[in-house]
């Protein structure tokens, strides 16, 4: 069997894409080929999404916001969207998700740790429905 691969998308992939890419990493390692980006790309990682991260022993740091292109989407099986809205092109035969989280954009660590347990919780079944076992 091929390795599965995701995508996570979200405006400036800064945040929620970037925590759920963390989380996906960590918990599949090399079983999952694991992409996210933004459809307007910010900056820089949100620190408060590295700091929440880093609590639960996932470095985000080195990540850096991506541009989404037609060609991340067309190489990915599961492509999940966070709050891209019309911005994230659709392709036929590809399986999308679209989780509503809130945006953590602008807010302090605090309010970020329930969106990064709530990726987590996703992610973990996301695993699941992929069969890839959790390490």
């Amino acid at each position: 069997m091929s390795t599965p691969s995701v995508l996570f998308v979200c405006v400036h992939n800064a945040g929620r894409s970037q925590m759920a890419a963390g989380w996906l990493r960590h918990l599949a390692g090399d079983s999952v080929e694991v992409r996210s980006a933004g459809s307007a790309p910010g900056d820089q990682v949100n620190p408060a999404a590295v700091d929440a991260m880093a609590e639960v022993g996932i470095d985000i740091s080195g990540q850096r916001p991506t541009v989404l292109t037609t060609d991340a989407v067309e190489a990915s099986d599961v492509v999940i969207t966070m709050g891209c809205g019309d911005a994230c092109p659709i392709f036929p035969g590809k399986r999308y998700l679209d989780w509503d989280l809130e945006d953590p954009a602008g807010q302090g660590v605090e309010a970020v740790r329930p969106i990064r347990d709530e990726i987590e919780r996703r992610i973990r079944g996301l695993l699941s429905e992929l069969q890839v076992p959790v390490r």
